[in-house]
């Protein structure tokens, strides 16, 4: 059911919770090998979206600097800004950023964390953090 007071959807609207179709966009760009266009992000996402649906998000993430555009015919190719892992650590920096004891916040992630993702940041941190390439270690800027 629609909850008026938050703006997201329910299960039962059949409506797409908010940033989930832009999150889907940014996946199909980060899987792809090169900059893509609306019809080709259109077929690789589930579902029958309309054209000109994946044209307005693409155009918004554009709009919020999160997609480079080239042209390509009287239209776009587009791609992801960042890599993925660059995006994701920011929005964790972001959510972190709001709590108000981060000491807390920073426990309780860390003890939901799996052995392996606790050995992985064990040894960033004794390593200085994580890598230095730009790319975010994937080959994208």
């Amino acid at each position: 059911m629609h909850d008026p007071t938050n703006g997201e959807a329910g299960p039962a609207s059949g409506r797409r919770a908010r940033g989930e179709l832009e999150s889907g966009v940014l996946g199909v760009l980060w899987a792809a090998d090169g900059p893509l266009t609306a019809r080709q992000v259109r077929d690789r996402l589930p579902g029958d979206l309309a054209y000109t649906t994946v044209l307005t998000i693409l155009s918004r993430l554009y709009d919020k600097s999160m997609l480079v555009r080239y042209r390509e015919g009287r239209g776009y190719a587009y791609e992801p800004a960042r890599a993925e892992a660059a995006h994701t650590a920011e929005q964790m920096h972001t959510l972190l950023e709001r709590g108000h004891d981060h000491e807390a916040v920073l426990a309780h992630f860390v003890s939901a964390l799996s052995e392996q993702d606790a050995r992985s940041l064990g040894r960033l941190l004794q390593e200085g953090g994580a890598r230095d390439d730009a790319d975010g270690g994937d080959g994208r800027p």
